[in-house]
């Protein structure tokens, strides 16, 4: 049973939060050294393909085979490509182009295109003043991040990596909001219907494009990596997610997306050499402050402390 919205999380929980938090902003991590090395295709495949595997495994090993009918595997095939394929490729592809830390800057809009698809394609989420807002502020903080590519010296490559990873939030938002036709399906089943969907959609698109089988043989930092982002930033990671979705909420767990890009900033800064510059820095914060505004609890708390007012105490 969910908590209430307002409540606090345990200290575990928080522990737990923290670690989904290293292990997504690690997958930007990851990307960023496979994508040195292996195409971006091939890099997706890697990821959806060993996490399939793993995640199939799992359900094995807990005697709970994943069998579904053939309609439910064309809704996973569109989920798939929505949530999986086409933002997993998007990002390996502007991965190639700026650094891990913007391009999980710039995936921390997928809450504001999310209610935007929301609007547009669902009868009970509508816009509010405090979601306005907040898709302006982020928004702004986009602007701040692409303008020195668009306006400045910066490469134009620059630019189309930053669109690229753009492009992949708007996929999420889409694939969030077509995700909640999904009602009978348990959340882990549907994790790894979604990822062996995937494997399915992007193999061709490896054979035809990348070529594997003509690329030099991977060295043990490349495996290394695969392992990396398909069990820990994916197999795992869901496996958390729907673990802590259960018990903190799903309110709580949105506190995700505010530590995620802090994360991959940090890794990319501590283990690639990348620099935060100062319009990294900045979109970070409009951006968050603008997720801030559509979450609305620390606007709703700082409203309760300055209504609360001192109270009387007795000696």
């Amino acid at each position: 049973m969910h908590r209430p919205h307002d409540q606090g999380m345990k200290l575990e929980e928080w522990c737990l939060l923290l670690v989904l938090a290293l292990l997504w902003g690690g997958s930007f991590f990851f990307f960023k050294i496979l994508v040195s090395a292996v195409p971006p295709f091939t890099v997706v495949l890697g990821r959806v393909g060993l996490a399939a595997l793993a995640l199939n495994l799992f359900l094995l090993f807990r005697r709970d085979v994943l069998v579904l009918d053939r309609s439910a595997w064309l809704r996973l095939l569109l989920l798939g490509a929505l949530n999986n394929v086409i933002p997993f490729s998007a990002i390996a592809f502007g991965e190639t182009r700026i650094p891990s830390g913007v391009a999980a800057i710039l995936n921390a809009t997928t809450p504001v295109f999310t209610i935007m698809v929301a609007h547009f394609f669902t009868h009970d989420e509508k816009l509010r003043w405090s979601k306005i807002i907040g898709i302006v502020m982020g928004f702004f903080g986009v602007d701040v991040l692409i303008g020195p590519a668009l306006f400045g010296g910066r490469a134009q490559q620059s630019l189309m990596g930053e669109l690229a990873c753009l492009s992949a939030a708007l996929s999420y938002g889409f694939g969030g909001v077509y995700g909640r036709k999904f009602k009978g399906l348990p959340p882990l089943k549907l994790a790894t219907g979604q990822l062996t969907a995937s494997t399915v959609l992007v193999l061709p698109f490896s054979l035809v494009i990348d070529h594997p089988w003509s690329l030099a043989f991977p060295s043990v930092t490349i495996w290394s990596a695969f392992a990396g982002i398909a069990f820990l930033s994916t197999a795992l990671a869901f496996i958390l997610y729907f673990r802590l979705l259960a018990t903190a909420g799903a309110t709580n767990l949105s506190l995700v997306t505010f530590l995620l890009p802090i994360m991959a900033l940090l890794l990319g800064t501590v283990f690639l050499g990348e620099t935060i510059r100062w319009y990294a820095i900045a979109g970070l914060v409009l951006i968050g402050s603008g997720l801030a505004a559509i979450d609305g609890r620390p606007w709703r708390r700082a409203r309760a402390l300055l209504n609360s007012g001192p109270t009387d105490s007795k000696p």
